[in-house]
């Protein structure tokens, strides 16, 4: 794959992670209004941040477009 392709697919997987990553957070506010199980809820929370770990590092390998 060349760079350009590289970086296509990290944004790719990035705007997936993020759409993922949204998708738990109305999850999660949605059994908190429901009053679910608060283990549960907070299993939620723990898949959610485990997300945001991977959306941080896949951000990382994304060169910016700034020319230096």
């Amino acid at each position: 794959m060349s760079d350009d392709q590289d970086q296509a697919h990290l944004r790719m997987k990035l705007a997936q992670l993020k759409l993922e990553h949204d998708d738990y957070h109305m999850a999660i506010d949605a059994m908190i209004a429901k009053g679910c199980d608060p283990l549960a809820v907070q299993r939620m929370k723990k898949k959610k941040l485990g997300l945001k770990d991977k959306m941080e590092k896949v951000a990382s390998n994304i060169i910016p477009d700034i020319i230096a």
